[in-house]
C-alpha cells in the first residue's frame, strides 16, 4: 500500500517527512545555496535516475559545493524512499544544501501531470525580461523564475519565457523552449541555458525523426512576426509541450513537431524502465 509523502530522506537516512527541514537562520538557505532535480516514479521505478544525478553533481560542482555523496548513495537512498512508503508513481525531488558539511534530502510528493487538452491545444505563455543566474546550474537561487511565472499566472498564462539583452527566447521559468521553422528545431545553445535531462532527450529526438537542431535562441521579434510554425516548452513533468500562444500571438492546432517529440521522448521513458 502506497503511503506517499510519509517519509523522506536526509543523508541517506529514513525519517518521517515532517522531520526533512531545515532551520530559518540556516545560512546556506537564506541565500539560496543549494541545487535540486527533479525526477519521475513510474510503476514503481525511477526515471533516468543516474542522469539527474549527474547533473546535481554538475550543478553542485559549478558553485562549488562541496560534498561526499556518490551516485551509488544516492541511488540506494531514492530505492529506499520508494520501497518504505510503496511508491508507485510520484515526483521525487533531491536538494542538496551547501555548507560545512552538505546536507541531501530526498522527498517525494504527487507526480506533476497535465490534462491532454494541454498537449491538443497548446498551452498560453507571455514573455518576461530577464536572465537567470548561473543559467546552466539548477540552483535555488529562483526569485525572479518565481516573480516570472506569478506574471504569467496573474494573465492567465502557464508559462513566462525569459527574454535576454538582445531579444531572444531562452527558456521557461520551469522549462526548457523550442521553436520549429519546417523541419528545423531552434533552440538556445547549450552554454545558455539549464542543459536538462529532457532537453537532451529531445534534441535526440530531434534527430532520430529526421528534423535539425539549430542551437541558436529564437528572437522574440521574429516569433511575433509569424517566422515560425510552432513552440513547446519542456521539462521531466511536462514532456514536450506546445503553445498556443505567446504574447498575443497564436500558433495553432494539430502541433504536429511538439507530439512527435512529445510521444517519442515518452516512450523512451517507458523503455528505461525495463
Amino acid at each position: 500500500m502506497s503511503v506517499l509523502g510519509k517519509h523522506a530522506i536526509v543523508n541517506g537516512n529514513l525519517v518521517e517527512a515532517t522531520e526533512a527541514t531545515l532551520p530559518v537562520y540556516d545560512r546556506e538557505l537564506q541565500h539560496g545555496f543549494g541545487v535540486y532535480e527533479s525526477l519521475r516514479i513510474i510503476r514503481g521505478k525511477i526515471v533516468y535516475p543516474e542522469d539527474h544525478i549527474l547533473r546535481l553533481f554538475h550543478s553542485a560542482n559549478g558553485l562549488q559545493l562541496r560534498h561526499r555523496f556518490t551516485t551509488e548513495q544516492i541511488l540506494a537512498w531514492l530505492r529506499l524512499l520508494v520501497e518504505a512508503d510503496g511508491i508507485e508513481e510520484a515526483t521525487v525531488r533531491i536538494l542538496m544544501m551547501g555548507g560545512p558539511e552538505a546536507r541531501l534530502f530526498i522527498t517525494a510528493s504527487p507526480m506533476l501531470s497535465y490534462p491532454q487538452s494541454f498537449y491538443l491545444e497548446g498551452v498560453k505563455a507571455v514573455s518576461y525580461h530577464g536572465e537567470r543566474f548561473l543559467p546552466q546550474y539548477k540552483t535555488c537561487s529562483l526569485l525572479m523564475n518565481y516573480l516570472a511565472l506569478r506574471e504569467a499566472g496573474s494573465v492567465g498564462a502557464f508559462e513566462a519565457l525569459l527574454i535576454n539583452k538582445g531579444g531572444s527566447i531562452l527558456e521557461g521559468t520551469r522549462s526548457n523552449a523550442f521553436a520549429t521553422e519546417g523541419d528545423v528545431v531552434y533552440t538556445a545553445a547549450t552554454e545558455e541555458v539549464l542543459e536538462g535531462v529532457t532537453r537532451d532527450k529531445i534534441i535526440k529526438a530531434v534527430s532520430e525523426l529526421g528534423y535539425r537542431i539549430v542551437f541558436e535562441a529564437p528572437k522574440l521579434r521574429e516569433v511575433l512576426e509569424g517566422r515560425f510554425d510552432e513552440l513547446f516548452i519542456s521539462s521531466t513533468s511536462m514532456g514536450a509541450m506546445p503553445l498556443r500562444a505567446l504574447d498575443g500571438r497564436e500558433f495553432n492546432a494539430p502541433f504536429t513537431n511538439a507530439s512527435a517529440i512529445h510521444a517519442l521522448i515518452r516512450s523512451w521513458e517507458l523503455d528505461a524502465l525495463h
